[in-house]
């Protein structure tokens, strides 16, 4: 299936897991996602595998990282007028608390797509929207 035919799909059926299938690394991870509304909210299930501090235990960083980027780069495929896959120019991250051993949620926020560059802001939290345990901003060039 052609990536405007998933984008599509996805649109109409709200349901973004099998555009998210079609990056390995999400896929490895068990990032999951669906539209509510006009919004996109992703998922990504506690999983033992993605623990990098046993001791806590707590998610590692990179794929709290990784979690973000793609929630990112889905949102904005999502909401583009054109499908394609965009690049990302700059990735910044503040990772505020440790992300527990529990499923981990976040929120994408399009600023400002021109025609060559967009910038979207992350927001991933746990238990409480209002606690986040990382933020982030990606610029990508489409």
């Amino acid at each position: 299936m052609s990536l405007e035919q998933e984008l599509k799909l996805a649109r109409e059926s709200g349901q973004l897991d099998a555009l998210i299938n079609t990056i390995p690394y999400a896929r490895m991870i068990g990032v999951k996602g669906q539209l509510v509304g006009d919004e996109a909210l992703f998922l990504l299930p506690a999983n033992k595998d993605n623990i990098g501090n046993p001791i806590l235990p707590a998610i590692h960083g990179g794929v709290i990282g990784g979690f973000m980027e793609t929630a990112a780069a889905i949102h904005l495929m999502l909401f583009m007028d054109q499908p394609k896959v965009p690049a990302i120019i700059d990735f910044s991250l503040d990772y505020l608390r440790s992300a527990q051993l529990k499923d981990t949620f976040a929120e994408c926020r399009l600023h400002r797509q021109g025609r060559r560059v967009a910038n979207v802001s992350i927001t991933a939290w746990q238990s409480h929207r209002d606690v986040p345990v990382a933020t982030g901003r990606v610029h990508f060039r489409i």
